[in-house]
């Protein structure tokens, strides 16, 4: 694999933020438009339960809205923090365009790959997470964490999905991470080269993976990266509640991010589910707590979905009702 190509060092595109480093506790979201209001509710819920700590959170998007914008740099009011928005220009990825395989992807699932030279100067460390996880617990611990020549500190998916995974990628650790939450060593990250070998290793073999951009990180980072307990990134399938007609959270010991990554999110009304009830406390901290829930289904796999739920709770007419929403939609 040829990792010779560069990645520019800073974005080329718009950007509020300073190249002056600081103390703070460095937070990285990657999201557009749709996620921001579930990307509030995890600041906040951080923030919530992380008293004292000194935060600095950036968004990296290829577009955000006014509104959006305006929400975002209100926290920094709300909670005497700093905020950065790091709008990314496409053309940074020109380097790659050559390769014919660059046109099948859609440059976000790149995005978060582009952290490290972007902070580079501004923080030795930075936690990538995911929009659709929920703080719980107390960062300090993983703060003090020490990652030696690591370029970033991860948590073990699901036991089913490492081996399935670990078997496809033919990974000799057997070990097998979760991208939704990485922390990152900035010049780790950057002397690994880990950027440009990801892009390649997705433009190369991107076909094989199921998971793009996480298989690929899984492929180039084994063996350069340390793994953390489970509770730094719980894995919570609302799908497996709502399957049951379990409404109510699951008994998931002490944990510090639950992160809700299947196809049913807690900011969805319509899944009658107690996680609704504990992203409405944290959005309710933000500056999106006058957006309502999303009330119903919006397309035809949710709508399949949640007649799927009907029926589990007896609910037949609507339930019915549903799947027939279902069939005309798709």
């Amino acid at each position: 694999m040829n990792s010779s190509l560069p990645i520019s060092a800073a974005l080329p595109g718009a950007s509020d933020a300073p190249a002056e480093a600081d103390n703070s506790f460095h937070i990285a979201f990657c999201v557009d438009d749709h996620y921001c209001r579930s990307m509030g509710a995890t600041i906040a819920s951080i923030i919530a339960n992380s008293p004292g700590v000194v935060f600095t959170f950036h968004v990296f998007a290829f577009s955000l809205s006014a509104d959006n914008r305006k929400r975002f740099k209100e926290l920094e009011q709300m909670y005497q923090l700093k905020t950065h928005v790091h709008i990314i220009d496409p053309a940074v990825f020109q380097p790659f365009a050559h390769i014919s395989q660059f046109s099948y992807y859609s440059p976000t699932i790149f995005t978060r790959l582009l952290i490290p030279s972007t902070l580079r100067g501004m923080c030795d460390k930075v936690l990538y997470l995911d929009a659709d996880i929920l703080c719980v617990g107390s960062l300090a611990e993983l703060r003090q964490m020490d990652f030696g020549d690591s370029a970033a500190i991860v948590v073990p998916d699901a036991d089913e999905t490492t081996r399935r995974r670990c078997a496809a990628l033919q990974l000799s650790s057997q070990k097998y991470f979760n991208s939704g939450v990485m922390y990152m060593h900035v010049d780790n990250w950057m002397a690994q080269e880990i950027t440009e070998k990801t892009i390649l290793a997705i433009l190369e073999n991107g076909k094989d993976y199921r998971f793009p951009d996480q298989d690929a990180l899984n492929v180039v980072l084994e063996g350069k990266i340390k793994y953390i307990d489970r509770k730094w990134n719980f894995l919570y399938d609302l799908i497996h509640d709502l399957e049951k007609d379990k409404r109510q959270m699951r008994d998931i010991g002490e944990v510090v991010f639950i992160h809700f990554a299947g196809a049913v999110k807690p900011w969805n009304d319509w899944c009658l589910h107690a996680s609704r009830d504990l992203f409405v406390k944290y959005q309710a901290l933000s500056p999106w707590a006058d957006l309502a829930l999303d009330p119903a289904p919006r397309n035809y796999k949710e709508m399949r979905m949640y007649s799927r739920f009907l029926m589990k709770r007896g609910q037949l007419l609507d339930s019915f009702k549903w799947y027939m929403k279902y069939l005309a939609t798709r």
